[in-house]
This record gives structure tokens, sequence and C-alpha cells, in this order.
């Protein structure tokens, strides 16, 4: 017999466990069915525990900077297993809480693979093997994706990796190539300059971080190579030799070929829809480039099956999943939920410096017809930002000239991740400059840059 539940969602990570809960809220016998962690990649194999690395390597610098706060220290050095332990505890720590939640919440859990099996069935399998047949009115497709594979990059998980290898090594590699500049390129190429390895950047666009504003992306290339990064942009691999312990990309970049050898490479290359085996043949699912269409509130077109998350498409982010989950569900109970704005979700980058922004960048409005007037603040007008000896970074508004809408921010320097939430009310509240000139912000703090910014840019600003 089949167990029947009102809404069952496929995968458990940000956006299938938050969607569950909800649902639980709303009073709906809700199931999750897991293949491998509750939590997703994000918790296990991403957001969570590269964080736990890059702060080990943010410490790092620290200890290796102690002489310009007053400090010094000899035979400063770093337990790599441990660094590395130290983030499978974070992540291991998180991914037990999901489960605690799940059980609060009273959701059924099925480990194991679901596949639609029919107009309102799912089957669930374990290695091959039977699990669970489930009916359920509503069934919401969380699947996620998976890292994109470029034909003779494939990561053997010795000398070229993908992000799961590059979470786990088991010796601190000395020099490495990272291919692929985006939020993931970027942060590991990040953490392992900052542990001490020899680090080349490799994007084939014209800049690093191409989603950002290209200021931003300029400022953080300048960083980098300030840092001892070598960058190469406009630049392709046209192929991958491996030695016995060591690999060589020959890059073709500015109509010139060289060859690069370092002891790993990790490609970061983008990511595709974890759209197979799940059961969409034969139903009115629609996949384009690896990823399932939906309307703006999660519907397939399929008669009860919805889809969120990284499996329906960018922007490939955690927190937007979850409140995709949270709009699909509400959708489903009849509650008329505000559909997703895609230009208010935020996005960062943890790598140093970190870099965050919400909205347009400044030549995206400029290309949708904007007339706009732009504000700039350098952290070295932040009394705070000097205090904390990080000096380095940039914040910037763009606003519609007409009508004030804060049209994008955008953020480069410490802990911007955590100031952007900031901008990213003010755009959902439909704030304008005056609410935001209105606004008082603490001294001494770092987030007053957001402040001079939105100053700057109507003729305004104070300390600069």
């Amino acid at each position: 017999m089949a167990e029947t539940f009102d809404l069952v969602v496929v995968g458990g990570g940000p956006g299938g466990y938050v969607a569950a809960i909800r649902a639980a809220q709303l009073g709906m016998k809700t199931a999750v069915v897991e293949r491998e962690n509750l939590g997703g990649i994000c918790l296990n194999w991403g957001c969570i525990p590269t964080k736990a690395l890059l702060r080990a390597s943010e410490i790092n610098h620290l200890l290796h900077s102690l002489d310009a706060y007053g400090f010094s220290a000899d035979n400063i050095r770093f337990d790599f297993d441990k660094v590395i332990k130290r983030s499978r505890g974070v992540a291991k720590q998180l991914a037990d809480g999901v489960k605690f939640l799940m059980k609060k919440n009273k959701i059924t859990v099925f480990d194991g693979h679901g596949k639609l099996a029919g107009p309102g069935k799912l089957s669930v399998t374990k290695d091959g093997k039977p699990v669970a047949e489930i009916a359920a009115k509503n069934i919401v497709l969380a699947t996620g994706a998976r890292a994109r594979v470029i034909p003779g990059m494939e990561p053997d998980g010795k000398l070229i990796w993908s992000y799961r290898e590059a979470m786990v090594p088991k010796t601190m590699p000395k020099s490495l190539i990272v291919v692929g500049s985006g939020a993931i390129g970027s942060e590991f190429a990040s953490f392992y300059l900052n542990m001490g390895a020899q680090v080349t950047l490799v994007e084939v666009v014209d800049r690093i971080l191409p989603v950002e504003d290209e200021e931003i992306s300029a400022f953080v290339a300048k960083s980098f190579t300030k840092q001892g990064m070598k960058i190469l942009t406009g630049a392709r691999v046209q192929g991958v030799r491996k030695g016995a312990d060591s690999v060589t990309a020959v890059i073709e970049a500015g109509g010139k070929v060289q060859e690069i050898t370092a002891d790993r490479l990790i490609s970061a290359v983008g990511i595709v829809g974890n759209v197979e085996d799940i059961g969409l043949e034969g139903t009115k699912v629609k996949v384009e480039k690896t990823h399932v269409v939906t309307d703006p509130f999660g519907y397939t077109g399929e008669p009860g099956v919805y889809a969120i998350g990284d499996l329906c498409g960018p922007p490939w982010l955690a927190h937007k999943a979850s409140h995709e989950g949270v709009i699909c569900v509400e959708a489903i109970a009849g509650l008329h939920p505000h559909p997703m704005e895609v230009l208010n979700i935020p996005g960062c980058t943890y790598c140093r410096p970190q870099v965050a922004s919400v909205g347009l960048t400044e030549k995206r409005a400029k290309e949708l017809g904007h007339e706009v007037k732009v504000g700039r603040f350098p952290f070295i007008g932040n009394g705070k930002a000097i205090a904390l000896g990080e000096p380095e970074g940039l914040v910037k508004t763009v606003f519609d000239a007409k009508t004030g809408e804060l049209l994008g921010a955008h953020m480069v320097g410490p802990e911007v991740t955590e100031l952007i939430q900031g901008y990213t009310v003010a755009r959902t509240l439909e704030s304008t400059e005056a609410e935001l000139m209105h606004t008082v912000f603490p001294h001494p703090t770092v987030s007053e840059t957001m402040h001079e910014a939105v100053l700057d840019a109507y003729g305004r600003v104070i300390h600069i």
C-alpha cells in the first residue's frame, strides 16, 4: 500500500527542507525524499563548509599581519587536516540540525532516490532496491544541480578537482589552477591563496566575477593581484596534461598560448540541473538547458508537480531556493503569495575582499533605458574600517534619476555580505533615496559607507 501525503518534496536541500517545513506549518501531512544528506549540497558540500574554510584562511592572513596591530608571534603554522576536519564538523552539526527540524515539524523523511511514477505517485529506491511507494496530491521537485563537467577536464579526485575534492584535500597543494571565476572559483582561489598556495585564476570572459558590476570586478582583480594571485581573463583552456603529481593546462589568452603547471586544478565552470532519472519522461514538464521551466509559483505544467531551487535555473543561490520553496507551498495552499522578484535577491561572494550586490549594475540599468545617478564611497573614508585595519573597499549605489528608485547596490570589502541586506530591505520596501538619506546609521560602523554612497549619488557626501 502506498503511503499518502498532502505534499512530498524530492530533495532535502535549502529549497526542499524549507518548503517541507512551511507545508507542515500550514497543516499539510508532509514528507521529504533525500538520497544523500539532509541540507543538500549547500549545507554539506557548499555554502556552509566553504565558509568554515574561508574563515580559517582569513585567520591565517591575519596571523601573518600581526605587526600592523602591534603584535608579534614566531613559528606561525597550521594543521591542514584540522582545518578540513573543522569544516566537516560545522557541516555535520548543521545537517544534524535539519534532522531535528524534520522531527520537530513531524515531517516524514525517506532515505532514497525519488522518482515520479505516474499522476500523484512517487517511487523511492535505495541502491536499486524499493524503499516506498508514495501517493501525494502535490509533489515538489527540489533535486538541485551539480558541477558542469568540461570534456578533457573531468575531475578525477586526485589532480583535477571539483568543489567536493577541493573541500577535503588530503594535502595542501603548493600551487593551484582555478578555472572559472564566479563565486565558487573566486572563493576557492582566495582560500588557497590565503593558505599560502600559488594560485592562477583563469576566466573565459574579459573580467573575473562577470555577473558583478564592472567596477567591483576590477576592484577585486586588483586586490587579488596585489595579494599575489595570477589572473588570466579572456582565456581558454585548450587542453590539460596530467603528470605523476601535477597537472599542466594549455591556455590561450590574448592571442598567445602558454602552459601552466601546478599541483592541482579546480574546475568551477558552472552547474547543470539534476533533471535525469526523476521521471520527467511522458510528463508535461519542460526542460531547457538542463533546467526545469516553471511559472512564478513553481508550477511545471504537469498537474500536481512543482519545481524549485537550482533545478529551475539562475540565480543558483540557497536563499533563492528557500524563498521559492515558501512561495510554492503558499501558492499550493491558496495563500496568494507575492511572486519572486529576482532583482531583489542579493548575491554574495566570500573571497577576500568580500563581494555583495543586489539589483541592477550601472551598465544594465543604462541598457534598460534608465537615466541614472551613481554614488560611490570608499572604505578609506570610514573610521571603523580604518580602525579595523580593513580600509580597502567600496560601496556603489545606482539610482533612477527621475524617480529616486534604488536600482542597484554593489559592495566590496570586509563583511559586506552582512551589510547588503540593508539595501535588499530598501529595494523590497521600494525605498527611494529620500528614505535612505533620512535613515540614521550608527557611528562608528562600516555600515556608514552605505549612507555615504547614497549621499554621494545626490552630491551630498560628507566624509570624502
